[in-house]
């Protein structure tokens, strides 16, 4: 397995950004959002003027896509956690054989403080983040325009 980290450092083309997003728009299931709403993600995790930036991680064989991670950062910290996972998937026929989980210890090393995530009650990647030390400490709520 082969494993890139993107940073706003990086110069990462329309192409790769399309690649990503496509990758995880399938492979999100029905706990993803619309490819725009990804494509946004990428964009703000790799954009080091005017947001807080982040990183993708990606793990390929065979150069096709396995497995995706996207921080981005929250420019906070103490009170919110510096970083949020925002999407992680990976590809169906290597679920089960350890590699969301080497994907998150990566993500761990590679982040600076803090992170925090959403994930859905009935969502089965769930059991994988409290094994890693994940805790849900606060009930989120939404208020939507």
């Amino acid at each position: 397995m082969e494993y890139t980290f993107f940073t706003p450092a990086d110069k990462v083309s329309e192409e790769t950004k399309k690649e990503i997003a496509d990758f995880l728009y399938e492979h999100l299931d029905q706990f993803g959002d619309e490819h725009r709403y990804i494509m946004k993600c990428i964009n703000f995790a790799l954009d080091d003027k005017d947001k807080f930036g982040g990183f993708i991680l990606v793990s390929r064989e065979g150069g096709m896509i396995t497995g995706a991670v996207i921080i981005n950062k929250t420019g906070m910290g103490g009170y919110i956690p510096e970083n949020i996972l925002v999407y992680i998937a990976v590809d169906k026929d290597y679920r089960g054989k350890g590699l969301g989980k080497e994907l998150m210890l990566k993500t761990f090393d590679k982040a600076e403080g803090d992170i925090k995530l959403h994930v859905e009650p009935e969502n089965p990647a769930r059991f994988l983040y409290e094994k890693l030390g994940f805790t849900s400490k606060y009930l989120e709520m939404r208020w939507t325009r």
